[in-house]
């Protein structure tokens, strides 16, 4: 693949996640907008329990078999390698038959215990269980059709594939609801489209894999993606856990506010993680690793004066953002907002980047799981002892993820004896996050005053 190819494969995934952004962003828009879909806050909120479920018990492992469906492609001991670009892939197919299995049985779980899992503060039953049952199993196959593209290196083809399918999603859920007939249906109209990316996909299947079963195959994927899937549980588990005790602590009209305002920045942690990954292959040597940290400190220090001044206006703009873009109903959704825009505080700081280069995981995995732990206490105090409500949760978290980098930077310093200063510009970093508290303070403290 050259260069050009790769740039424009990568742009075809960025283009992807780019999109899944704004068609639930616009989604969500028109929901609140109850002169269209006269949609109670209560409606809106189970709808966000329904995709914050989905989410919940599936981005883990799709995100960890799908990155290690990548570097076996065309390139393992079980399959013999393909000099043939145009040649079927056997690998494509085990990975959809992985994927399927565990939709399948995820799925199942939640069919059998739908009337065992209690939310809100009422402690009711899951709503529109059989709906999310079924597109649950539907969505959790489909990514693999863009990886699919992205492997037979077609990056026209995830752009066009994801514009019309985005089109038909916004077109499809918003329509049900303008035209009256309710969330229920816009539910099951996003349950279509997503029907047809599963038949797509089976068009792809039919198109590009071998059909060819390896349990040999199976347990060597399974070898490698499990080490990612356990990563990615940990690292994408706060946004989840807060979810969840929003789900559960509070009624559905103020769940539907909690996550309508639980968003970061997608710049913030796209680029964070893009540059801490980036570097992880450039710790072999001691001359590579003062390198390494030294890029870590000047590329972060690009990342500041860009980010910050950009969640800081962004804070300042927020209330008018929710009030517009939903309506004034959502403005508490903007605290919310404000209070996961610090979380770039934490998001620029690169501690675990040097602890995974050295392979000293045990550290970041110990870390992350007493960050969880100490995210629910946190989450809980802010909310019931502090009294801030569904902005308490978000409060939790953000302080938690601070504490968690200061701790792995005081490891680096008495374990490693790497000093912060080798890989953080501490000025200016702690120029910014003054400022952005501050800010933050200011308009908590209502000293300055958002319309």
């Amino acid at each position: 693949m050259n260069l050009k190819s790769k740039f424009n494969i990568i742009f075809g995934l960025q283009f992807s996640q780019v999109s899944r952004f704004i068609t639930f962003l616009i989604i969500s828009a028109v929901f609140t907008k109850q002169h269209l879909t006269h949609l109670t806050k209560a409606e809106i909120g189970d709808f966000e329990l329904m995709m914050l479920l989905a989410s919940a018990l599936s981005y883990f492992w799709v995100t960890g078999i799908i990155q290690s469906f990548l570097p076996l492609y065309n390139n393992n001991h079980i399959f013999a390698k393909r000099d043939d670009f145009r040649k079927k892939s056997p690998e494509i197919f085990n990975t959809f038959l992985l994927l399927a299995f565990f939709s399948c049985g995820f799925g199942l779980l939640i069919l059998l215990f739908r009337n065992n899992i209690y939310v809100y503060r009422d402690l009711r039953v899951v709503p529109h269980a059989i709906p999310l049952v079924v597109y649950f199993i539907l969505s959790n196959t489909t990514p693999l059709v863009e990886y699919i593209y992205y492997v037979r290196n077609r990056p026209y083809q995830i752009i066009n594939y994801v514009f019309w399918m985005s089109a038909a999603q916004v077109v499809l859920v918003c329509g049900s609801v303008i035209l009256g007939f309710g969330i229920e249906i816009a539910i099951w109209s996003l349950i279509a489209v997503t029907a047809v990316k599963f038949i797509w996909l089976l068009v792809l299947l039919e198109r590009y894999a071998e059909f060819k079963f390896s349990f040999q195959y199976i347990k060597t994927h399974l070898h490698l993606g499990m080490p990612l899937v356990m990563s990615c549980l940990l690292s994408g588990s706060s946004q989840y856990i807060d979810g969840f005790i929003a789900s559960w602590t509070a009624d559905p009209a103020k769940f539907a506010l909690f996550r309508y305002g639980a968003k970061e920045m997608p710049f913030v942690s796209s680029m964070a993680n893009g540059l801490g990954n980036g570097l992880l292959t450039e710790f072999s040597t001691p001359e590579r690793m003062r390198r390494a940290m030294y890029e870590i400190k000047t590329k972060s220090l690009k990342l500041m004066h860009y980010l910050f001044p950009l969640s800081i206006v962004m804070m300042l703009s927020s209330k008018w953002i929710y009030t517009h873009l939903f309506n004034v109903e959502f403005h508490r959704s903007a605290d919310v907002f404000m209070v996961y825009l610090l979380m770039i505080v934490s998001r620029i700081l690169f501690p675990q980047t040097i602890l995974i280069g050295l392979k000293r995981t045990r550290v970041v995995f110990w870390a992350s799981l007493l960050e969880i732990v100490l995210n629910i206490i946190a989450s809980l105090i802010f909310m019931f002892y502090l009294d801030r409500g569904i902005v308490g949760i978000a409060l939790g978290t953000a302080t938690i993820h601070v504490l968690e980098k200061i701790f792995l930077i005081a490891y680096n310093y008495y374990a490693l004896h790497i000093a912060p200063k080798a890989y953080i510009p501490i000025r200016w970093y702690l120029f910014y996050s003054t400022v952005i508290a501050i800010v933050f303070i200011l308009i908590d403290r209502r000293i300055i005053i958002l319309n």
